[in-house]
């Protein structure tokens, strides 16, 4: 019998693991009753009583297992590291608050049946805020249009993915791994499948404005040089026009020197604004050096506090 793990990252989901699993175990009775399941939860430093609720999963169901990290390690670290765990011939990542449809999970198995090593969910219309879905649509057509590597719009990760890819996860030895670049640049051949994400089944997102432009910021240090490349055009273009505004007024100021003020007024507008893209260009550098630096260091993806119903598990 084939095994199909399933993945599901956990950040204070105390309403909604529970019914979580219970939805993906009704699912595989009803649709996937000749496969075995493993569902993974890999709970990243809750706060709330998520993981006692796991405990008492793990603790009623041998096919449910746990991993509790000892700090938060961010909204990448935490899933990818799951994904590495997973012993089945395939592995499911889906979010824990519903967002991610279980009804997904039969479409993905038959596309992997069919062939196929990644299956995976593209957004074509959500529930969420409209606002949001297309802040999210501008940035998804900028980062393609920047980046020298495909990008996959409407993209958040949720999927299917053969062990074949998981072990190439495996290997790639990344501290600071964005899935869904991995996807678009190493990944096997894959199906797109549409599907409508709903909102938020209870609780509350951890997704803010800051972890918003961290996943954006890693995408564009990861797989795009513009940031660099504008550095170094912004700085030529403007070095020479400050060049030529520099002799223009030297000219005018030796040709009229008793009626041609000088004035404070232009130097000082010109000194703010070449301070701020000087400071705009260094955060941009910087954002490089960190992600480089990350890189470097080598460090654990996660590490683990507590595990719970691997003690049988031989590859683990």
């Amino acid at each position: 019998m084939k095994k199909i793990s399933i993945v599901v990252p956990c950040f204070n989901e105390e309403e909604n693991v529970v019914p979580m699993a219970d939805a993906i175990r009704e699912e595989f009775k009803k649709n996937l009753s000749s496969y075995e399941y493993e569902i993974i939860f890999i709970d990243n430093d809750s706060k709330d009583n998520t993981r006692e609720l796991i405990r008492e999963l793990c603790k009623s169901d041998k096919g449910i297992k746990g991993i509790f990290n000892a700090k938060n390690f961010g909204q990448f670290n935490s899933p990818y590291y799951g994904m590495l765990q997973s012993t089945g011939d395939a592995t499911v990542l889906m979010a824990a608050d519903f967002q991610d449809p279980v009804e997904m999970i039969p479409k993905y198995v038959k596309a992997w049946e069919e062939g196929y090593k990644i299956a995976i969910g593209i957004k074509k219309s959500s529930q969420e805020n409209k606002i949001m879905y297309h802040l999210r649509s501008l940035y998804y057509k900028t980062i393609k249009k920047l980046s020298e590597v495909e990008q996959i719009e409407h993209f958040t990760g949720f999927g299917l993915y053969d062990k074949a890819f998981i072990n190439v996860m495996r290997n790639l030895d990344d501290p600071v791994p964005f899935l869904r670049g991995i996807v678009a640049e190493l990944g096997f051949r894959r199906k797109e499948i549409p599907y409508e994400q709903p909102q938020r089944r209870a609780g509350i997102t951890s997704n803010n404005l800051y972890r918003l432009y961290d996943a954006a910021m890693l995408s564009v240090t990861a797989y795009t040089k513009v940031g660099l490349r504008l550095a170094t055009f912004a700085g030529v273009i403007l070095s020479g026009i400050s060049m030529i505004i520099a002799i223009i007024y030297l000219i005018l100021k030796l040709l009229y020197w008793d009626r041609f003020p000088a004035g404070m007024a232009p130097i000082l507008i010109g000194m703010l604004f070449l301070g701020s893209i000087q400071i705009f260009f260094i955060g941009i550098i910087g954002e490089y050096v960190l992600s480089i630096s990350q890189r470097v260091m080598k460090r654990p993806l996660v590490v683990e506090e507590e595990r719970i119903n691997w003690e049988m598990d031989k590859e683990v």
